[in-house]
């Protein structure tokens, strides 16, 4: 009998080590092939977000402990940021909030980061900045140099783009010169964190009007996205745009509609709308600008389309939060022993959600006052670029002597100035014997000069001038549209709106909405 036993136990013995080898074996492979998957989803969060987005979703369903999961939840994150998909991005870099005491400093770090940035694009500045902060403690746990100068890298960029995203530049600038001083020698061997760094200072002197600086920034930031050869599409839209813009406001409008192509180009691979909509108001605007109006009314609208989709976002993304720090709360309030301690937590979250929606209108009226702003100032360039005289050849066939068109270019500024163009009988036969000329000779000078037909040139001179009274007259905002037409030359309401619209890329309507508007915040503004 136990000769049997000891014949059984040579038996099994080697059958239960192979088994437990084979085992250990398909464990490590598991292992290192998540691992390889991981790697993998990372490589593809700034070129293809969807397929990181895949890979994460998968490997969120192997995850076995707190550490695992925060990573792959911030991937998710990062992903869902580079598409511009807000919520969804709150949804995974706020979920881990129980789990954060169980993580390295390094990834509670990443994440806090993260949560600041999506914080600073709802314009939650205060909260962003505290998470911030939070993240500079846990970096001084931090032993490795190398690790810690990249991951102060990230921060000090976050809370430098705090700043350009409200047009403190001068503040910008001042923690741009602390960064690099401070990591001087780092960012002399990390091409990718300098480069960031190049981006935001040319940003910064875009917004101070020294294009010159911007341009010595930008060839920089240019020059080492070419040696960094990554494929960041998310990043080479924003570049892009921003060259784009810098050409716009250099009045270089070929380059500049150049420039946005490309960007557009980028962000439709990873199908960002925030980046989109942007893309889509500075082409507006620079054909606006070069007085191309078919142009300019494709792409406005193009704006205002994606403008209402990406508004809608925002506001899911502000109710998402509110939903989530609540919930948070509402853990907290079922570990506390007293009573009044929990009305105290659920009247926090009453003010977090008053606060969240005063923040998200008052960030919708400022974005309408800005766009107002732009309009009229680029108007004004179009206005500008109207009444300058250029030295270009007269339609072929047309000779007029030199004498003929100096006499004729002074009575068309003196009729600018005369406001006779509100005459809704004017027409070019009647402006040239008024000017004692033959039409052929006066619509040649205007086409030379003003680059348009006259019926163009009148109606622009019309709609400045109605414009103008909307602007600095505060009763004609009250006034019906059938007088305005009827003040600014034309016979009907519908023609005046028509044209108005083909001009200025909105009806008259909106504009004198908008205009209501920034005189309300004008006079709350007066009245604080």
């Amino acid at each position: 009998m136990n000769a049997l036993k000891q014949h059984n136990s040579f038996i099994y013995k080697p059958i239960i080590f192979v088994g437990l080898y084979l085992s250990l074996l398909f464990s490590t492979h598991v292992i290192a092939q998540e691992n390889d998957l991981m790697l993998k989803a990372e490589e593809l969060i700034y070129s293809n977000p969807d397929e990181a987005i895949k890979i994460a979703q998968h490997l969120l369903k192997t995850n076995k402990n707190a550490q695992e999961k925060t990573v792959t939840k911030l991937l998710l994150a990062k992903s869902y940021l580079v598409k511009g998909d807000y919520n969804q991005s709150i949804l995974n870099a706020f979920d881990n909030y129980s789990q954060l005491q169980h993580i390295d400093p390094s990834t509670q770090i990443e994440v806090n980061i993260l949560k600041a940035n999506l914080l600073k694009n709802i314009f939650l500045d205060k909260k962003a900045k505290e998470y911030l902060l939070l993240a500079s403690k846990l970096n001084k746990e931090i032993v490795k140099t190398k690790l810690k100068d990249s991951l102060q890298s990230l921060i000090d960029i976050e809370k430098i783009s705090i700043h350009l995203s409200r047009q403190e530049n001068d503040k910008a600038l001042i923690e741009i010169k602390k960064t690099e001083n401070k990591l001087n020698h780092f960012y002399k061997n990390n091409i990718s964190e300098k480069k960031n760094l190049y981006f935001l200072k040319e940003q910064v002197y875009n917004n101070l009007t020294l294009y010159d600086s911007a341009s010595v920034y930008m060839n920089k930031t240019l020059s080492l996205l070419e040696i960094e050869k990554t494929n960041n599409l998310y990043q080479k839209s924003l570049i892009y745009r921003e060259l784009g813009k810098l050409y716009l406001l250099k009045k270089e409008f070929k380059k500049s509609e150049e420039n946005l192509f490309i960007a557009s180009k980028f962000a439709e691979i990873i199908n960002n709308p925030i980046v989109l909509t942007k893309i889509n108001k500075d082409l507006s605007i620079n054909y606006l600008a070069s007085n191309k109006k078919s142009q300019h009314k494709v792409y406005n609208d193009k704006y205002l389309v994606l403008d209402t989709q990406v508004e809608q976002m925002e506001q899911e993304s502000v109710n998402t939060l509110y939903n989530m720090l609540t919930s948070q709360n509402e853990v907290i309030l079922k570990n506390e022993a007293k009573t009044y301690q929990n009305y105290i937590y659920l009247l926090l979250a009453g003010i977090l959600a008053i606060i969240l929606i005063g923040v998200y209108f008052l960030t919708k009226n400022i974005n309408k006052e800005k766009r107002l702003k732009e309009i009229i100032k680029y108007l004004e360039i179009s206005r500008n670029n109207y009444t300058k005289p250029t030295k270009k050849t007269v339609t072929k066939g047309i000779h007029i002597p030199e004498d003929t068109e100096k006499q004729i270019l002074a009575k068309l500024k003196k009729f600018e100035m005369s406001n006779k163009f509100l005459n809704n009988e004017m027409s070019l036969a009647v402006l040239a014997g008024q000017f004692e000329t033959n039409t052929k000779y006066l619509s040649g000078v205007i086409n030379k000069h003003y680059h348009d037909n006259f019926k163009t040139f009148i109606n622009k001179l019309r709609i400045n001038y109605i414009i103008n009274k909307l602007q600095n007259y505060p009763n004609y905002i009250n006034y019906k549209i059938s007088f305005l037409a009827e003040e600014s030359g034309y016979s009907s309401h519908s023609s005046f709106a028509t044209v108005f619209k083909s001009i200025i890329g909105m009806s008259p309507v909106t504009f004198i909405k908008l205009i209501q508007e920034e005189r309300k915040e004008l006079k709350s503004k007066k009245a604080l």
